[in-house]
């Protein structure tokens, strides 16, 4: 059961970090001058204090321990979609409500058969053919 908590936290985790990161991002470009142009080490420098990008980070290293834990039970051929697979989900409506971004019906429909497979994943979790 602990492992199986584990995995979720891993989950919300990089669903997070990409939220945040995206935010991030959002927040360093409208703090940019117009017509600067920022060197890789400029917006290193730049990201490493926004507090978006480093709430990225922290769930980044959250979801790095949570899923090494999940890794001790699940092998990685069935954490791995799981992880991914829901968190993708997670993902795009996430974008769609904090960024506006469009949702299209394709989209909805790609989400659904992911999330198809990961049921089917998930579903013969334990079980051997």
């Amino acid at each position: 059961m602990l492992h199986t908590i584990s995995l979720v936290v891993a989950l919300l985790c990089i669903a997070a970090m990409n939220l945040l990161i995206k935010a991030g991002a959002r927040a360093m470009e409208s703090q940019q001058q117009v017509g600067a142009s920022l060197s890789l080490l400029s917006m290193v420098k730049t990201a490493l204090v926004n507090p978006w990008i480093i709430g990225g980070m922290i769930c980044g290293i959250l979801n790095l321990a949570a899923y090494t834990f999940a890794l001790r039970k699940f092998p990685v051929s069935t954490a791995y979609p799981i992880m991914i697979g829901i968190s993708y989900a997670i993902i795009v409506c996430g974008a769609a409500v904090w960024f506006s971004e469009r949702l299209t019906a394709w989209q909805m429909v790609g989400m659904a058969l992911i999330l198809a497979g990961v049921w089917m994943v998930a579903a013969g979790m334990g079980k051997t053919a």
